[in-house]
């Protein structure tokens, strides 16, 4: 009957990580994985009112047509971030910025801009 009188045990503290681990162990993760990353509704929702900004009212969409759609945004999100992570690299900064952004758009003809003759 002694036990009442002790103290409860503290629980163990977690082990901190370096930082940057664990945003390696997300990438890591996000690389190995095939899911989409954005919700399917959400954009299914984005890709109808889209339509219906281009006057496209009575047009019926499949699943797989969204989908498909949804594959290749997925995928040039993907490049545009890898070159603009790129184009941060070759400037030797770590931090990504909305000029490499707009850089790698401009670079991999992601950008369409008229091109005007002086």
């Amino acid at each position: 009957s002694g036990r009442a009188s002790e103290a409860p045990a503290l629980p163990r503290p977690t082990k901190r990580r370096r930082p940057g681990t664990v945003a390696l162990k997300e990438i890591r993760q996000y690389q190995k994985s095939t899911n989409l990353l954005i919700r399917k509704l959400p954009f299914s929702r984005l890709v109808r009112e889209i339509g219906m900004k281009l006057d496209l009212k009575s047009m019926m969409w499949q699943a797989n047509a969204i989908l498909a759609l949804q594959e290749a945004s997925e995928a040039y999100i993907v490049r545009l971030f890898e070159d603009a992570n790129l184009c941060c690299a070759h400037a030797r900064r770590v931090t990504l910025q909305p000029k490499d952004l707009w850089l790698a758009r401009r670079i991999g003809g992601y950008l369409e801009t008229p091109r005007t003759i002086d």
